[in-house]
Parts: structure tokens; sequence; C-alpha cells
């Protein structure tokens, strides 16, 4: 075998193993990405808006990727105003506030299940949540409190 022939094989499964490593990497990023925003999100509530992209509309989108459910609830309902977030070591529970409705939806993890949903509602936003949410959608500056 020429030396030319071993130098340009080695270059080849060089370029393949780098390939194959920056590839991998976009999963191992993606799951910092998500526990970090997981952390940031829990028991808070955050206004969801497209444009400017909010954090909360990119919380809503991360968890519509893991709970299909939650995709297709919004695709009919349309994107709420505030999604509200808690959880524990076996449950998730999402509030979606829509507030032209005056309406929310609760949703958890079903027990034993870590892709499926349980919905429940419409609840009526009571007029004190309706105005705290109201304000802070009107102005995103001043921060809603914790619930």
């Amino acid at each position: 075998m020429r030396r030319f022939d071993k130098i340009w094989r080695r270059r080849v499964l060089g370029l393949a193993a780098c390939g194959l490593l920056a590839t991998s990497c976009g999963p191992v990023a993606d799951g910092w990405r998500a526990g970090g925003m997981s952390a940031a999100a829990k028991d808070q509530i955050m206004l969801v808006r497209k444009e400017p992209q909010s954090f909360g509309y990119q919380r809503l989108e991360m968890e519509a990727r893991v709970y299909p459910e939650l995709a297709v609830f919004v695709a009919k309902r349309g994107l709420p105003d505030f999604l509200a977030e808690t959880g524990g070591r076996e449950r998730q529970y999402f509030i979606l506030y829509y507030l032209n409705e005056r309406h929310a939806y609760a949703c958890r993890t079903r027990q034993g299940s870590q892709r499926a949903l349980e919905f429940a509602g419409p609840y009526p936003v009571t007029d004190g949540e309706f105005r705290l949410l109201d304000g802070f959608r009107r102005d995103p500056n001043r921060q809603p409190e914790n619930f």
C-alpha cells in the first residue's frame, strides 16, 4: 500500500469520526437546554407569545414535543395566553390560561406513563387572576408573582 493511500484513509477516517462526534453532541445540548428550561419554568407562570418569542412559548413548544397530546390540544384551541408549570418526581402539571375566554385548562402526566396527559376543564379564571395576568400581558416588564 502506498504512503499516499494510508494518509488519505487516515484523513477520511478522521473526518468521519469528527462528523460522528459533532452530530452526537446535538441531543446532549438539547437535553442540557431542556433541563435548564425545566428548572427555570418550575413553579412559574409564563407569558406565551409567538412574536417576539417568549420563554413561555419556547417552553410550550418543548413540552408539546414531549407530550403529543398537548400539541393536539393547543392545535385545537390555539395558543394560550399563559402557561403555568409545576411538578414533582412523579408528575408534571400544566395550566393553560386563555384570557379572552376567561378559561383555564389543567393537565397532568398520567401516573405510570411519561408521555400521556390527562386534561381537565375549562375552569373559570377568577377576577384576581384575570387582573394579574392581563396586567402582565399588557406590560410584560412587570413580572407576575408565583402562584
